[in-house]
This record gives structure tokens, C-alpha cells and sequence, in this order.
């Protein structure tokens, strides 16, 4: 059993003025593995202050002392993948196949933010002006628990990049990981205040953090509802905020695709991270001449998806991460039903030979319209929806009508086609034949997919405010 009673501010682990607790779990056995002390408001108070005193000595630190501060992040988080991969794997049961992914991007986004500063120009000339990028003040992250340890390590690699200090609230769901990270980033030596990480309540210190006035800065990833609490509560001071939020991407299949290639892909691209994802393309866009055909191909390579504890080295699906997420994507399914969509595999309750853990079976509506709820909310869970289409304009049609944009899939043979596509779709990202993750890309949503761009120039420019001096 975990107990974990400490925060992380002005450079030191302390105890929390908070009192509350939450409990811990491993989602594929359902046992309690611990306890976290939660950090209130006085914690998120005196967080913000340590980092409002770093602000100025770190905010005039040059290139090459952030760079090198970023270095030395990388190191300290990638001497200890394993120990980071064991904590996701117990506190989150992500699979072996999400987290040997997962731990390595993470300790790398230190290293790819430190690429981007070194190239970046924080001075340009544009006419008789000298314009000037600056830090735009204290940050606030608040992070979520589906890759506790990347969105943390992305959030702060770019709040370094920019010379900006932050306060970190993660998920207090993901107190383990946070633990392990935290001892990683204080190994680093960064000056006293820089980076502060407080446990705690979304509704307490989350919503604090919106609020307070010496916050110039709020990120945050998670849902479409919290984020848009977040930008009431930042309106009041004019906060800049980055909100990357929920997804229902559109999974398309062109009618030139490889179907040999295209299946899997699709399936890997709707299930990832356990379907927990909000980049997953939940929304599979068919061919109607090809639907038959699809959705006879769908159903056998399903089969080669094993879902399983993290200790199962063939396992690519894991548990849902708590009761109330298993109990949520329970319900999406018993109402596709309702709805009147047809199950072409799986369905309500757990999978064959798994009795405990908050695991789901792999799940694929048919007969799906685009106006049944199963199709328009995010699940967050491996749950899909078929839809036809009679040709190319409907498929773009079927794939922009949704309040959502944050990342959409093509699949074909015709490279020219589907890059034409991509531009009439409304989604931040358009990743074409599965194509690899780009950590210099811009990352956000459209709609109600977010405002605001992560990662690379643009995630780094998020956290700057450009001053024009002008001279006669």
C-alpha cells in the first residue's frame, strides 16, 4: 500500500495544508493500491507565489541555460523508464504496447522543445520596429489521467523553453506516476520554484488556478465541460488559455484502400490507448459498395486484439482507469442499442476469461447515423460506429458535421487525393495512413476540440507575448 503525503513546491516535497485523501486503484484487478493527500487552495496559493518569486530571475535566463535545463529534464526522467513504465502500468494498466511508447516521448519532449528553442528567434525587425517575444507571465497546467506523465513533461518542457515557471495540478487519480516524475524533475536542480506540482481536487485547486489573478497562463488537457469552466474562470483576468479538449474523430476509408493495410490501421487509430484517447477515430466513414466487405474484415482482425492485464506481453486493449469509466462506456453501449444501432461484435460486460478489472469488451456499432448520440459524444472508451457513405463529398460532409476537430484519419492509395481531403476536413490534425506521431507539429482542435496549439513553434509561442518597440 502507497501512501503518498507530499507536494512539490519552491523545490522541496512538503506536506500539504490540505486534508482530503483520495484512494488509489489498479484497474485490472480493482484492489486499492494507496492513498494521496490532496493539496486545497492554501497549497495552490503558495505554489503560485514560489513560482511568481522565480518569475523574474527565470524569465531573463538565456537560450542556452534553458536549453541546458532541459538536458539535464531528459536525463533525469530517462534514467528511470522503468520505474515510470511499472507506475502506469500498475496505476493506469496501460499495456505494454501503449508504454513503451508512452514513457521514452515523454522524457524526449524535454529534448525536442530544447531543439525547438535553440532554432527559435525570440527577436525579430519588422519595419522600424524591434519585436520582441516575452514570457507571458506564470503558467498553470492542469493535466489529465490518460498519459499522466506525457502531458506533464510536454506542458513543462515548454513552459522552461519559454522562460516561464508553472504550477502543475495533474490528476489526483495519477498520484503514483506524479510521485515517481516529480523525484525525476527535482533531480534535474532547476532553481527553486521554476516548476511547482500540487495534488489536488480539479474543482479546488484546478478551479483556483483558473481564478487567480497572478496566473497569467492556464493549459490544460481534458474534457470539453471542464475546459469550458476554465475559460469562464480565466475570462475575469484575461488569462491566455490553451484548452485541448474531447475528439469523436472520423476514421475514413476511401474506396481505393488497401483493406489488408487500411483494417488494422483503422482499428489501432480507434483503439489507442484503450480507447481512452481523444484523438481516437471512433467514427469509421465506409464506402457504402464497400460496406459488406469492411465490415467482414473488421470483425476478423478485431480477433487479433487481446485485451489483457500489463503483465500480458500480448496484450494491446488494458482496463478502463476507474468504476465510473467502466460504468460510463457501459452505458454508451447499452444506449448505441437503444438507439438502434446493430453490435457487429461486442458488447455490454466484461471480456471472456476476465472476471476482474475494469476491463470492456472491444466494441463495433453498425447501422450507426450521424445524429445518434453513440456518433456526436466522446466516449473515451473502445467503443466504434460504422458509417456509409455514397461518395467523397459526403464522407467530408459526415466527417466535419460534429461539434468536435481535433484529429482526423484517411486511408487510401492515392497519395494527391488524400492530401486534397485533408484540407477540407475541419480537424487540427489529418494523420494519412496511420502515419507517425510529428512532435514539431502543431497539436489542437477546431470547435469544441480546443483553442490553441501545443508542441513545437507554435506550443512554444503559446506562452509568449510579443512587445513592439518602436524607434524613430
Amino acid at each position: 500500500m502507497r501512501i503518498i503525503d507530499k507536494v512539490y513546491i519552491d523545490g522541496s516535497f512538503v506536506t500539504p495544508k490540505g486534508s482530503e485523501t483520495a484512494d488509489l486503484y489498479n484497474p485490472s484487478t480493482e484492489e486499492k493500491i494507496g492513498t494521496v493527500r490532496l493539496g486545497g487552495i492554501e497549497d495552490a496559493h503558495e505554489a503560485i507565489a514560489a513560482a511568481k518569486r522565480a518569475f523574474p530571475a527565470f524569465s531573463r535566463t538565456t537560450k542556452a541555460e534553458r536549453v541546458e535545463m532541459l538536458k539535464r529534464l531528459n536525463a533525469a526522467v530517462a534514467a528511470r523508464v522503468s520505474d515510470l513504465t511499472q507506475a502506469m502500468a500498475l496505476e493506469y494498466g496501460a499495456p505494454q504496447t501503449f508504454t513503451r511508447f508512452a514513457i521514452p516521448h515523454a522524457a524526449s519532449s524535454f529534448l525536442t522543445m530544447a531543439k525547438v528553442l535553440e532554432d527559435y528567434d525570440f527577436e525579430r525587425q519588422m519595419g522600424r520596429a524591434r519585436v520582441v517575444m516575452q514570457p507571458s507571465g506564470v503558467a498553470a497546467a492542469i493535466t489529465p489521467w490518460n498519459s499522466n506523465i506525457g502531458f506533464i513533461t510536454s506542458k513543462l518542457a515548454t513552459a522552461i523553453a519559454a522562460g516561464t515557471t508553472i504550477v502543475i495540478k495533474p490528476s489526483e487519480m495519477s498520484a503514483t506516476q506524479t510521485q515517481i516524475l516529480t523525484e525525476c524533475l527535482h533531480e534535474a536542480g532547476l532553481p527553486k520554484g521554476v516548476f511547482n506540482i500540487v495534488n489536488g481536487f480539479g474543482s479546488i485547486v484546478g478551479a483556483e488556478l483558473s481564478r487567480h489573478p497572478d496566473i497569467a497562463k492556464v493549459t490544460f488537457t481534458g474534457s470539453t465541460a471542464v475546459g469550458r469552466e476554465i475559460l469562464r474562470s480565466a475570462a475575469d483576468t484575461f488569462k491566455r488559455v490553451t484548452l485541448e479538449l474531447g475528439g469523436k474523430g472520423p476514421n475514413i476509408i476511401l474506396d481505393d484502400a488497401d483493406l489488408d493495410v487500411t483494417i488494422p490501421a483503422v482499428l489501432r487509430m480507434g483503439f489507442i490507448n484503450s480507447g481512452q484517447a481523444c484523438i481516437a477515430g471512433t467514427r469509421i466513414l465506409v464506402p457504402s459498395h464497400r460496406l459488406d466487405e469492411v465490415l467482414a474484415r473488421l470483425k476478423q482482425e478485431i480477433e487479433t486484439f487481446k485485451i489483457g492485464a500489463p503483465d500480458d506481453p500480448d496484450a494491446m486493449i488494458g482496463p478502463m482507469v476507474s468504476q465510473k469509466q467502466y460504468d460510463r462506456v457501459q452505458s454508451y453501449i447499452e444506449l448505441g442499442t437503444r438507439q438502434g444501432a446493430c453490435l457487429l461484435t461486442g458488447g455490454l460486460g466484461r471480456p471472456a476469461g476476465l472476471e476482474r478489472g475494469w476491463f470492456t469488451k472491444l466494441t463495433i456499432f453498425t447501422h450507426v447515423n450521424n445524429q445518434m448520440r453513440i456518433a456526436r459524444e466522446e466516449i473515451f472508451g473502445p467503443v466504434l460506429s460504422v458509417i456509409s457513405y455514397r461518395d467523397e463529398d459526403e464522407a467530408v460532409s459526415i466527417a466535419n458535421d460534429t461539434p468536435y476537430g481535433l484529429q482526423a484519419y484517411l486511408h487510401g492509395t492515392d497519395v494527391a487525393r488524400m492530401q486534397a481531403l485533408a484540407d477540407r476536413l475541419e480537424s487540427g490534425r489529418v494523420v494519412v495512413n496511420g502515419a507517425p506521431h510529428e512532435p514539431l507539429a502543431p497539436f489542437g482542435g477546431f470547435k469544441q476540440s480546443g483553442i490553441g496549439r501545443e508542441y513545437g513553434v507554435f506550443g512554444l509561442e503559446a506562452f509568449l507575448e510579443p512587445k513592439a518597440v518602436i524607434a524613430s
